[in-house]
């Protein structure tokens, strides 16, 4: 059973990712790069390969998503996380996922404000063009040689999308703010939220403590610098790999965002910004 890490991208996705695969698959605790692929992301285009579906055809691909989420729980036969920027919605009059495959969902959100500036870096955008992006209710992920295109939609639709599961027994929802403000306790929410599921492990204090320290953003950081992390993008302009961890907790929109696109964001999210405590 499949257990969603989602988000809109760039809103704190890999920094949940890093901490749930640290704890649950390093002996110690120590935060690596490797064990983020313990907890790979949905969907690749590998799923539908094993599947015999043409990775190119985007109808086929949309419509065997559950196929390939039952033929990811045989393989395994256990409790597996997958992380997603898919919104949670039907394509080609599919659904994206079914409670089926589905034990649950952790949804993390971040002030718009400050994705707009770190989508920005990542994707080699002007601040105008990730704004447009994140308004975009018809905006998709487009394939990458490792990925298969998933229906992204706009900052707002993304968001509402999972929150509208039926079950909210099975939905949790963490704020990007929290986790970095208040990381031992939103962890231990999260770790009450694992059981309730049925993901009943005994919780090990002093490894949770270790793997808060080695997943603090600095670290995570510093640690980018001397390895190669495969997530972060190429810059086409030059090259060069651009940096994945580049403000983090730092990234303050009052000092990258102007007001024409601070009003635009405030204006068509004010319902969920205000919702959520960001107005």
């Amino acid at each position: 059973m499949i257990i969603w890490l989602a988000s809109y991208p760039k809103s704190g996705n890999t920094l949940l990712r890093s901490i749930l695969s640290t704890y649950f698959y390093s002996r110690d605790g120590n935060f690596k790069f490797e064990h983020l692929d313990k907890i790979s992301q949905f969907p690749l285009t590998n799923h539908f390969m094993s599947l015999g579906v043409d990775v190119n055809d985007e109808e086929q691909v949309f419509k065997n998503f559950i196929n390939a989420q039952n033929l990811i729980n045989q393989e395994t036969g256990k409790v597996k996380f997958l992380k997603t920027h898919s919104s949670l919605c039907k394509m080609y009059e599919c659904n994206f996922t079914d409670f089926k495959n589905t034990l649950g969902a952790i949804y993390i959100v971040r002030d718009p404000r400050n994705v707009v500036s770190s989508f920005a870096h990542h994707y080699n955008l002007t601040i105008d063009e990730a704004t447009h992006t994140m308004l975009d209710n018809s905006r998709f992920m487009e394939k990458t040689v490792k990925n298969s295109k998933v229906f992204l939609g706009s900052w707002k639709f993304n968001y509402n999308s999972w929150k509208s599961i039926e079950n909210k027994n099975n939905y949790m929802l963490i704020k990007y703010e929290d986790l970095i403000a208040k990381k031992k306790t939103v962890l231990l929410r999260i770790f009450k939220f694992l059981d309730l599921l049925g993901l009943k492990s005994k919780l090990d204090m002093v490894k949770l403590n270790k793997v808060i320290k080695t997943t603090e953003f600095e670290n995570m950081k510093s640690k980018e610098k001397q390895e190669t992390f495969s997530e972060a993008t190429i810059d086409l302009k030059t090259g060069k790999r651009r940096t994945f961890f580049n403000l983090g907790p730092e990234n303050d929109w009052r000092k990258y965002l102007d007001k024409k696109n601070k009003d635009k964001i405030e204006d068509v999210f004010n319902l969920e910004m205000k919702e959520l405590g960001y107005l």
